[in-house]
This record gives structure tokens, sequence and C-alpha cells, in this order.
């Protein structure tokens, strides 16, 4: 088994293709743009430690996951919240206690809303099993009131979000089949996005909302998106794009995607998740979601690095304000899967994307670069 979610976007979105390293070169980074969000999604990280893992720094030296991430370059940190699942991990509860290290370190903190017990993704947006009956109306009093309970209690304990999703990766809707989008019809997830911006400007009107789409690799997917949803009358503060070269093609065309929806809505535009494998070999029984890599980025340590610098690069060019590497933290533990409903026995797919090793030590090439 793998990640659910990274299967589906390998088949959805043309996995594997063999890309010329010419076609991989990042545009100039000299553009006078900086990139303000400097991100890691390490919603995994919380049940690791819990489980005993240690990390180490370049130096060999133990230390909280997110001081090593801060010393990188880290100033923002990505958690995703699942509304029940059955594991317990990424929900309420344990976002809240997460959210208060995090503030603790001086990191910004941005919540990702699946609106799901599970994994939401391109191929998948599951409704809660508690709104499963819940039609469109109903949904939209879910969506707003559980938005603005959780951005809330964060609130109250001092944690404020500076950002939030509403949806992760909701190429064609979310809280499917009531908000998905059918022949063109971006009418009912419009009114699921209103209530997810309206709660969470209720709750503090200066978190930003970011809506987001894994359309980096096609232009012409990202406007029928966005155009689709501002026709309803949609508002949000930041455009977000998934890109992994494996999956959504080369840099060259991710910076073209970047800079036509800025230009195109007026808004900061933010790569949500992006990561990439430091080897073909996989640490536990669950195979890896990626097995190959891009031309001109060996799937080393060394390799690992340069790409992640060259995404940087592009979208910082491209006009781009954040970079987001999705869980660099979840190295192969025992007892940490990805299956929210069998968490102690499955495994996780992603072991040879983090940018720690198999005995939780840091790679000294991945760096966050304004």
């Amino acid at each position: 088994m793998k990640i659910p979610g990274r299967i589906v976007k390998a088949a959805l979105l043309l996995a594997a293709v063999a890309l010329p390293a010419a076609m991989l070169t990042p545009t100039n980074a000299a553009a006078a743009n900086s990139l303000t969000m400097l991100g890691a999604d390490v919603s995994s990280a919380q049940r690791a430690i819990d489980l005993g893992a240690k990390y180490y720094d370049s130096s060999g030296t133990a230390k909280d996951p997110l001081d090593i991430l801060k010393g990188a370059g880290v100033n923002y940190v990505r958690l995703r919240i699942w509304n029940n699942p059955a594991s317990g991990y990424n929900n309420k509860a344990k976002v809240l206690a997460y959210a208060k290290q995090v503030k603790a370190k001086g990191l910004k903190l941005l919540i990702d809303f699946h609106y799901s017990d599970t994994w939401a993704d391109p191929g998948k947006q599951y409704k809660p099993a508690a709104w499963s009956s819940h039609g469109i109306s109903a949904l939209q009093t879910d969506v707003y009131n559980y938005t603005y309970d959780v951005c809330n209690s964060l609130k109250s304990q001092g944690t404020t979000p500076d950002s939030v999703q509403i949806g992760n990766e909701i190429n064609v809707g979310m809280l499917w089949d009531d908000g998905k989008v059918v022949n063109n019809s971006f009418t009912n997830l419009g009114l699921l996005l209103k209530s997810g911006y309206n709660a969470t400007k209720a709750c503090n009107s200066p978190t930003q909302v970011i809506i987001h789409t894994a359309d980096a690799d096609s232009d012409s997917n990202a406007r029928w998106f966005y155009d689709g949803i501002k026709a309803q009358g949609v508002n949000w503060d930041i455009t977000g794009l998934s890109y992994y070269c494996m999956w959504h093609g080369t840099l060259a065309n991710m910076g073209s995607v970047v800079s036509d929806m800025k230009s195109r809505y007026g808004k900061d535009v933010i790569i949500a998740e992006t990561a990439y494998p430091f080897t073909t070999s996989d640490a536990d029984g669950t195979a890896n979601s990626v097995t190959s890599g891009c031309s001109g980025y060996p799937l080393t340590w060394a390799g690992q690095g340069s790409e992640f610098t060259a995404v940087q690069n592009t979208a910082r060019s491209a006009g781009a304000i954040g970079v987001f590497y999705w869980e660099p933290t979840w190295y192969a533990v025992t007892g940490n899967g990805w299956d929210p409903a069998n968490i102690s026995g499955s495994g996780d797919g992603w072991d040879n994307m983090a940018i720690f090793n198999w005995t939780g030590q840091v790679n000294p090439n991945v760096k966050w670069t304004p």
C-alpha cells in the first residue's frame, strides 16, 4: 500500500515522465521578489515524537524537529486537520496542542482544512462521517461552524492561525458529491468556499484564506478552476498550488502557471506542496509512493537539495511568495502509518521523500531561502 492521495495524483496527472534537463532549468532567481512563506507541512511529526522518534541536525545533535527546520530557514508550519480521524491524530485536539509548540518557536501557522476524516486530494474528497447525510444547505452551515470553531479555539489559546486553507487540493471540488464540480457547475462549491472564507474572517479578519489545487501542471486547468469560483463571487487571499516535478511537469511550466495566476487574479501565489526523493530504496514494508525523479536531479541527498532549491528559485522568479515542503519529517517510524484507520499497522510511503534519513539525520543540503 502507498499513501492513497499520492497514488491518485500519479494516475490523474500522468506521473513519471522523463523530463529533459534543459526544460527543468530554473529561471533566474535574481528577481526582486522574495519568498516570505518558507514552509513545511509537519502533520505527521507529532505522532512520530509521541512514539519516541529522534531528529538530528547536521552536526548529529538531537533536537526538536521544529528547531532543525527553523535552522534550515523555515518560518511557517502547515498542519492538516481532519474532523474525526480514527487514529485521533490530526484532529482538533491534537492540532491545538501542536499549534502551541509551533507558535512557541516563533513560527507562523497555516491550518489545512481537509473537511474529511481522512485524506482529501484530487481523486477523493470524502465527507466526514458526521456530515455524510447532509445536503448542500446543511454543509454550508457545517463548514462555517467547523471552520469558525477550530479558528476560534486556536485564537482563544493564543495561537491564532496566520492562514488557513479552505479545502485540500480541491481540483474538482470538496465534500463530494454535493460540493463536486459537475458539468462545469461551480455553484455548490462556491457556496462552501464562501462559508469557509466568511467563518475565517469572522474569527480573525487578518487570517489569510488560501484556496488550494494541484493545478501547477496546467494553466488551462488552473484558469478553469479559479475562473469558476471567481464567477460565483468567491473571495480568497492566496492561490495555493501543488508542484511535484514527477507528476506536474517542468519547472518552466510551473513558473508560467504561477505567473499567470498572480497576474490574472491579482492575488499572491504559493506552492503549497512540493517534495523530492533522496533515494529509490524503501525503509519499511510499505512501498514508496514515488519511485522516480526528474532529469537533472539525482535521487541523492544532493539531488534532493538541488531540486528543492530549483523549485524555490522558479517560484520566486515567477512572483510567488511562498513554498511549502510536504512532510519533510515523515521518516519511517513503526506505528506512524499513512492510514488513520490503521495508523499502527500501516506503513510510510513517504520515507524516501522526507528530508530526514531512516535514522533521523537531516539532509544538510535542503535549505529554505527568501
